[in-house]
């Protein structure tokens, strides 16, 4: 079956349902490297005008990698909401679009119709929004989660701390933890990247994290960000740990690159029941970013945001605790520079509230890519705006160790003060019981790390 339209005295046809929602797709480095994308901006536009024509029930019937052939279809296919699928299965995405818009659509009503939309609907959908859309519609949606604190509640901005190190010393780690809380990140996470992916490195840096933790009493999660194999392993072998991370596609084949299946993601959301040492029910976190299923050749020759919708689809599987999309980390190969980058973290952030998992963004880009710091500021205060659960933050917005640019630690502070948003309400109270904040705003011991040397955690 072909797709046609007629604009500005042209014919243009597609010939799937796959081909127009590549073609719909706001121009993107990746798209084009993988041979996906519009050839011109009237080409876009008319896929756009096919795209808002085109039902829901079609975009469920022609899933961008074949029911058969993959998990990832298979889970978000068998957990569609048949009742509700059936009540708008004959909209048209701009309806659907319009609906979600609308000043008398409630926020309820978004999250129930959430259960009867398939990835391919959500990344439709994205598509005929501006970015101004994408902000509003996302700013309806609030996705909650618990672990020990909840997170994602209206009028809060979180944090994750992420106090990365070249070579995991457990000193240099803490010293930059230190300074991290001292300037009111870590409500969300303290979370890890490690250069050594062995159970024993794993299993210091998380000693360490939950010796501080419970120190100074703080209220948060605590997570160190190896693969999911060996995270598991360090929790078997007595490893403090809240939560697993996991890194995901949205493929199986493209699961299978990063080295896990679903029956990886149960095994370590069981043993967390388990062993964990948080009270959940909400114990995973996992990570995404637009592209990454071209670098393993498990895109299917769909267009990158597709893809990304279609990992929040796997995620909600999981009822995970945190969801973020690492935006820019990949480069200019997917995200060309920072009108991309920005439009990409909307995007993302919109799709994954929308599909209905607690969604956060590592604002972030490389120095290979046409982008700046400045570029990554707006895009965090746009989130923050829409009501991103939580970015990130690192010492002066340099990661040492990935070798990337994201938020500062300082960031948070400003952009929450702007926008009248405090952390996670435990996380708060315990700022100003250390002296770090009061009435949502730092103090003059903000930024100063030494205080947690001074102290042994209770005020």
């Amino acid at each position: 079956m072909s797709y046609r339209t007629m604009l500005a005295g042209q014919v243009f046809t597609f010939q799937s349902i796959k081909e127009v929602l590549a073609k719909a797709n706001e121009e993107k480095s990746g798209d084009v490297l993988a041979g996906v994308a519009a050839s011109s901006a009237i080409e876009r536009i008319a896929a756009k005008e096919v795209l808002a024509d085109t039902l829901l029930c079609e975009l469920r019937e022609n899933p961008v990698v074949p029911y058969e052939e993959d998990e990832v279809t298979r889970l978000n296919q068998d957990s569609i909401n048949e009742t509700i699928y059936r009540e708008i299965r004959g909209w048209t995405v701009s309806e659907l679009r319009e609906w979600i818009l609308d000043y008398k659509t409630t926020e309820e009503d978004i999250r129930r119709i959430s259960k009867a939309l398939t990835a391919e609907m959500v990344a439709a959908v994205a598509k005929l929004m501006g970015n101004l859309d994408l902000v509003y519609a996302a700013s309806k949606i609030r996705v909650p989660a618990h672990c020990n604190t909840t997170i994602g509640l209206r009028g809060t901005l979180a944090t994750r701390l992420q106090p990365n190190h070249t070579t995991d010393n457990v000193e240099g780690i803490t010293a930059s933890l230190f300074e991290g809380l001292s300037y009111g990140c870590g409500d969300a996470l303290i979370g890890l990247n490690p250069v050594n992916d062995t159970v024993s490195s794993l299993t210091e840096v998380l000693k360490r994290f939950d010796e501080i933790k419970h120190q100074f009493e703080i209220p948060t999660q605590i997570c160190v960000l190896g693969h999911i194999t060996t995270q598991i392993e360090a929790v078997k072998n007595g490893a403090p740990a809240d939560m697993i991370f996991q890194s995901i596609a949205g493929s199986e084949k493209g699961n299978a690159a990063f080295g896990f299946s679903t029956q990886t993601v149960l095994e370590a959301k069981e043993l967390l029941k388990r062993k964990g040492t948080a009270t959940g029910p909400n114990v995973l976190y996992f990570e995404t970013g637009q592209g990454s299923e071209l670098s393993s050749n498990a895109h299917y020759g769909a267009d990158q945001v597709t893809m990304e919708a279609r990992c929040y689809a796997y995620a909600r599987e999981f009822k995970p605790f945190m969801v973020n999309t690492v935006v820019g980390f990949i480069g200019p190969e997917y995200l060309y520079d920072s009108r991309q980058v920005i439009r990409a973290g909307l995007e993302d952030h919109f799709m994954g509230k929308l599909t209905g998992v607690p969604m956060g963004c590592d604002c972030c880009y490389t120095n290979h890519m046409l982008a700046e710091q400045n570029d990554i500021e707006n895009l965090a205060l746009l989130l923050g705006s829409a009501g991103v659960n939580y970015i990130l933050g690192v010492p002066t917005s340099d990661d040492v160790m990935l070798n990337y640019q994201t938020n500062a630690y300082h960031d948070a502070a400003a952009i929450r003060e702007i926008l009248g948003l405090r952390p996670i309400r435990e996380f708060d109270l315990w700022l100003e019981k250390m002296g770090i904040s009061e009435n949502g705003k730092l103090t003059e011991r903000a930024g100063d790390p030494t205080l947690f040397l001074n102290r042994k955690g209770r005020g």
